[in-house]
């Protein structure tokens, strides 16, 4: 029931960014409606001072990319591509070639967005901190599906791979992750982080919904 029930929301979705596309502002605002955190989430963890914006665009490109979307993937995938493209130019502009390439910890030290402002335990702290150790592209891939749920299907339409190279992708960026952990932290601290990390996750993702507007 659950998996027809996601169906019957994809063709919906599908369908309303169809109409957006022609011209329907209605069916715009309501995929907006829809999606409006889960974007903002994406950017504010990473750009906050230009997250807004980066938003806006993302929407935006949604109805000028009619002609490349071909309805093979699910609205979150399409507006999630776009969000990462545009992630990646703004980086691309401002910081070089080899941004994806950096940590996040170095993308965003001028930005004033540390972690201590998302988290309220150690073990949240601890669990943002390793991930903006990360590269840039790493980061991302365990967000979408850390914080966003994405599935390994969703992803490997989203990296454009097969679904068995994202889930070995996955494992070696969890394991990445992992030991950007225990490079920071030790015993019982590293103990707890990685025994509940579903948990601490999830009150991390609540914490970057509360930061959306609206």
């Amino acid at each position: 029931m659950e998996s027809v029930c996601l169906l019957r929301t994809v063709a919906e979705e599908l369908e309303l960014l169809r109409s957006w596309q022609q011209g329907d502002a209605a069916a715009g605002r309501t995929l907006v409606e829809r999606h409006f955190k889960s974007v903002y989430r994406f950017f504010v963890n990473k750009v906050p001072s230009q997250a807004a914006d980066l938003v806006q665009e993302t929407f935006l490109a949604c109805i000028e990319g009619q002609a490349r979307f071909r309805g093979a993937s699910s609205f979150r995938t399409y507006v999630f591509a776009i969000a990462r493209r545009r992630l990646y130019r703004y980086w691309r502009d401002n910081k070089g070639d080899h941004a994806t390439e950096l940590s996040v910890a170095e993308l965003v030290a001028q930005a004033g967005c540390p972690a201590d402002a998302l988290a309220i335990h150690q073990e949240q702290k601890l669990l943002l901190r390793g991930l903006r150790k990360l590269p840039l592209e790493t980061q991302i891939l365990l967000e979408l599906a850390y914080f966003e749920g994405f599935t390994d299907r969703e992803l490997a339409e989203l990296e454009d791979i097969p679904v068995g190279t994202l889930k070995s992708r996955l494992r070696k960026a969890r394991a990445t992750l992992a030991d950007a952990m225990s490079t920071i932290a030790s015993g019982a601290l590293l103990e707890s982080t990685t025994h509940d990390l579903d948990g601490w996750i999830r009150g991390i993702r609540e914490r970057l919904a509360q930061r959306a507007p609206g």
